[in-house]
């Protein structure tokens, strides 16, 4: 919701004469959100194996929240923008530490299929945040909406600090061995060995860093890099820009804006269907695929449409357009061990936030320029890159020896790797 609502509410802000928002210092705000982000990702996902899941989640919900109220109160577009960075940091931080619990959690041969179920999460936000800005912006304006981005912390961190469980790696790691196997136990985990436990202090946080390179994942590492930049330029580029892109078009304002709505119905469909999908065919696989076809919507999106058929279009892309990103995060934990699970998935969304960056910006440019159907083009290259950096995954893995783990993850690369063992 928090992400969304700086795109549902952009018209808004743009037409605020008094506050000076344009085209492009709205992008410009954008960037700063997902660099933002970036800063979250690599630090949260680093610092999750030694501090431990349950503290970070609860921080970063504080974080992003806070950066909310800011926006809200923000008297100039720098401070506005200084909000967005706050919110940033925190929605960074939050998304590794949830792959990581999920991956961690889910059962053997459906870790796909949960790791899609948590990211439908996303786009029922998304959802909200454009009614919200349907609801309150035009009569309330755009400070009112961003208040709903402060609930989460009022509801969501009495929930977290009541009711999350810790990874049993990283109680083992600090020595509460049986508070591990007491959370093992109830969630019928294998129980933790050293193997699955990050090593703690600043040399364990550098040689978690370090194995994100050793061999079989030297070359795989860089690759889930690439995807995950074209899947976040795709993301966060079509999430902000895709209501003034549509304008830009041809359009309606408040058609325009129910596009966001549309294309985040169509994310959730695409969570349920890729993940279940992934789980038989394998992650790459189902990732490589669904950028082709967001690249193919993005290409029809050019054209001169009908209202219906463009609202269906747009409908099936965003079946393909966010649920590509997500796959590549569900092939990412079979790639990397327990033991660098989180600090492997903080720097694939980490890293790949630099595209979260550019997309809007990008996007900024590109409707400053007066061209919508230039911006469709970027975004179908992205796809593409995309398409292009996962499908090469397997491949690099084969031709590299992965070290054995105590407890391997589910096969989401598309082939057999490694044995699963069984719940207790």
């Amino acid at each position: 919701m928090d992400v969304n609502i700086y795109g549902a509410v952009m018209p808004h802000l743009i037409d605020d004469k008094d506050f000076g928002f344009t085209a492009s210092t709205a992008g410009t705000v954008g960037s700063w959100t997902t660099f933002g982000m970036l800063v979250g990702a690599l630090g949260c996902g680093t610092l999750t194996d030694w501090l431990g899941r349950k503290p970070m989640v609860t921080g970063s919900v504080v974080v992003f929240s806070l950066g909310s109220a800011l926006c809200a109160l923000a008297p100039s577009v720098f401070a506005f923008g200084a909000g967005r960075f706050v919110s940033g940091l925190g929605l960074g931080g939050l998304m590794p530490i949830g792959l990581a619990i999920v991956a961690e959690f889910a059962p053997p041969r459906r870790a796909a299929l949960a790791t899609g179920l948590m990211m439908t999460s996303y786009h029922a936000g998304g959802m909200a945040a454009t009614g919200l800005g349907l609801a309150l912006g035009p009569d309330h304006g755009w400070r009112v909406v961003f208040w709903a981005g402060v609930i989460p912390a009022l509801v969501a961190v009495p929930l977290v600090v009541k009711w999350l469980p810790e990874s049993p790696g990283v109680l083992f790691a600090k020595g509460r061995t049986r508070e591990a196997e007491a959370v093992a136990a109830r969630y019928l985990l294998p129980a933790p060995t050293p193997a699955e436990a990050p090593e703690a202090g600043a040399k364990g946080r550098y040689a978690a860093v370090a194995a994100l390179f050793a061999p079989g994942r030297r070359l795989a590492t860089p690759l889930l890099w690439l995807a995950s930049f074209a899947g976040l330029l795709l993301v966060y580029g079509v999430s902000t820009w895709l209501p003034e892109l549509m304008r830009a078009s041809g359009y309606s304002l408040s058609s325009s804006v129910t596009f966001l709505m549309v294309i985040n119905a169509g994310g959730i469909v695409g969570m349920l269907v890729a993940g279940r999908t992934a789980d038989r065919f394998g992650a790459v696989k189902v990732s490589a695929v669904w950028f082709l076809l967001t690249a193919c919507g993005a290409f029809l999106l050019k054209a001169q449409l009908p209202l219906g058929v463009a609202y269906a279009i747009v409908f099936v892309t965003g079946i393909w357009l966010f649920s590509a990103q997500v796959m590549v995060y569900a092939a990412a934990p079979s790639v990397y061990p327990p033991a660098q699970r989180a600090t492997g998935l903080g720097w694939v969304t980490g890293v790949g936030r630099t595209g979260a960056v550019v997309g809007p910006w990008l996007g900024g440019a590109v409707v400053a320029g007066g061209n919508a159907s230039l911006g469709f083009t970027t975004f179908a290259v992205a796809a593409i890159l995309g398409a292009v950096a996962i499908s090469l995954v397997p491949l690099v893995r084969r031709n590299g020896s992965d070290p054995g783990t105590a407890r391997a993850t589910p096969d989401v690369l598309g082939h057999s790797e490694g044995k699963i063992l069984p719940r207790h």
